[in-house]
């Protein structure tokens, strides 16, 4: 890639499909070397747009870019894009060994085929599997050889499109911090699709969280979670209590069902203005301690409906009023009952 030069840039892209919008006005800009997601519900928009910087799938306007050459009319193999898609895509009929080897048939490799193949199954812990059978691996073991295919001509742009999501939870868990692992390594772009929010969130540099073909937010994780840019990022990404209220005439406090709650500091919204003001369940507590009282900012009265036991924390579902209100915490002294939940308003965002 040309130094200087983003990853990948796209201008203005929009998709329409049977006159169904699945892209309106996109533009997006990824680092070199960044790990970078796409988030959201399913038919958002995100596998498009993947599609689209692979150049499987044309948009009917905007432009993309990759190492600062225009990509928009060239065919999928002159992008020099690796690819792994949410099935794997593998060949039955081929050994582990031919399915890398396939990845090379539009590559000259300096190093020679065999080297080259032998170097990514190294990589990928599979080395011993060379001369088996796909269908005789398991899940795990499929996704890393369609990750060593796409690797093998040394691609500018690595895309994944959900290549977690046939695997069982804990599998997960362990691939995705092996695919972290070897991207960091490679130092190369990646573009992942998932619409698992803890995926998005544990991997990535960068999230796009997107909604009916546009993007709400783009930011590092830790941004997305703690300082979500819409109502709707607040409610997709992770766990979130929504209150929907007016501000107070001082500016200074929500009116939400009757109660006053305080408005986070610095929020930007005006006397007599309707707002949303996010809570997340970990910045509540339970019980009537002295110490919580002195500490928090709000305070309500509500009822434990049920718990649910996480392991290392318990969810905790509340009925204050005619809404539910999730919490999340280490201990519950009793699993019904009558409970006090508080909050500082530091811990509350306005969306």
């Amino acid at each position: 890639m040309t130094d200087g030069d983003p990853g990948v840039a796209i201008e203005g892209m929009s998709a329409t499909f049977d006159g169904v919008t699945a892209l309106e006005d996109v533009s997006l800009t990824i680092d070199e070397g960044e790990f970078f997601t796409l988030v959201g519900p399913s038919g958002c928009g995100k596998t498009t747009m993947l599609r689209t910087i692979a150049g499987l799938t044309d948009g009917t306007d905007g432009s993309v870019a990759i190492g600062g050459r225009d990509v928009t009319d060239s065919q999928p193999e002159e992008r020099n894009v690796g690819m792994v898609f949410q099935n794997y895509a593998l060949f039955p009929h081929m050994s582990v060994r031919e399915n890398v080897a396939y990845g090379l048939r539009f590559h000259d490799h300096s190093r020679g085929k065999a080297d080259r193949v032998a170097e990514l199954l190294d990589l990928v812990d599979l080395t011993g599997a060379a001369d088996r059978s796909p269908e005789q691996l398991s899940g795990g073991q499929q996704q890393r050889i369609a990750l060593a295919r796409a690797l093998a001509p040394e691609p500018d742009v690595l895309l994944l499109d959900e290549p977690l999501s046939a695997l069982d939870a804990k599998l997960r868990k362990r691939l995705r911090v092996q695919i972290q692992t070897i991207q960091r390594e490679l130092d190369i772009t990646t573009v992942y699709v998932t619409h698992d929010q803890a995926e998005a969130l544990a991997l990535s540099d960068r999230v796009a969280v997107m909604q009916n073909g546009r993007i709400e937010q783009v930011a590092a994780p830790e941004t997305v979670y703690r300082d979500p840019a819409s109502r709707f990022v607040a409610a997709f990404v992770g766990d979130n209590n929504l209150f929907d209220g007016v501000v107070g005439d001082d500016g200074s406090s929500v009116a939400v069902a009757g109660v006053e709650l305080p408005l986070p500091a610095g929020a930007e919204a005006a006397a007599g203005e309707s707002v949303t003001m996010a809570v997340r369940p970990e910045a509540i507590t339970l019980g009537d301690g002295a110490e919580r009282a002195q500490s928090a900012d709000a305070a309500l009265t509500a009822t434990i409906e049920t718990v649910e036991f996480l392991g290392d924390a318990y969810r905790v579902h509340c009925r204050w009023q005619d809404r539910q209100i999730e919490c999340k915490t280490t201990a519950v002294d009793s699993p019904t009952g009558e409970v006090t939940l508080r909050f500082d308003a530091a811990d509350a965002q306005i969306v």
